[in-house]
């Protein structure tokens, strides 16, 4: 039978409209087929499994609304557009300004680092090293471990956490110019006497998992 005839697969389609996400056992009783007929049917839709629970939820590719980390959150369900957990991680890492450590890990994730942090010890796409008692992950290409390295070690020297009415202050113009880029947060910043540099602003929102989603005018 034509996909595109089969009104199971019709309903389950508007089921992920109105659900956003579903699990197997629920895919297959919308399609009326077995469990195994679902997966394969999944697989040929491209559907996203979650990066946590065990990816036991699913998606369908044009559901997800990603930020600008490439994440998408569901009702405590998570996907990635990079893949499954360790796919995610090792991307994230590896695009990251100056490298991640596991609280800035966990502030992308929204997962505990501990549960999953100490399989990548060994990861070849990954270097790990202890700066300042914390194990910070950088990716393990040459040129990208050397230039995060370097970026991480000026981001310490350099940043410090913004006092209150300065964070207030960057929140409001991150608010009013959603798409400008830190350094140009800093600049706007610097014109109303509020001086903070490019890589605090970066550092607070890290820190604080504030990301924010991307829009067609995005910079």
């Amino acid at each position: 039978m034509n996909q595109s005839s089969d009104p199971g697969i019709e309903r389950a389609r508007k089921a992920f409209g109105r659900c956003k996400v579903m699990m197997l056992a629920e895919v297959a009783e919308f399609i009326r087929s077995s469990i195994h007929t679902a997966r394969r049917r999944l697989k040929q839709w491209q559907a996203a499994n979650s990066y946590n629970h065990n990816g036991r939820y699913y998606t369908l590719p044009d559901v997800p609304e990603f930020d600008g980390n490439g994440l998408w959150r569901w009702r405590g369900v998570y996907f990635s557009q990079y893949g499954n957990l360790k796919q995610t991680v090792v991307a994230l890492v590896q695009r990251s300004p100056a490298g991640l450590d596991a609280g800035e890990l966990r502030s992308l994730l929204g997962l505990d680092p501990r549960s999953f942090l100490s399989a990548f010890a060994d990861e070849p796409k990954l270097k790990r090293e202890k700066t300042q008692g914390r194990f910070v992950y950088y990716g393990a290409d040459a040129a990208v471990y050397g230039a995060q390295r370097e970026r991480r070690g000026r981001l310490k020297a350099a940043s410090r956490s913004p006092l209150p009415a300065e964070a207030i202050a960057i929140l409001v113009e991150k608010i009013k110019h959603p798409a400008w880029s830190h350094e140009a947060l800093s600049r706007q910043l610097r014109q109303q006497k509020v001086l903070v540099e490019a890589e605090a602003i970066q550092d607070f929102f890290l820190r604080h998992g504030l990301t924010v989603k991307k829009t067609p005018h995005s910079i």
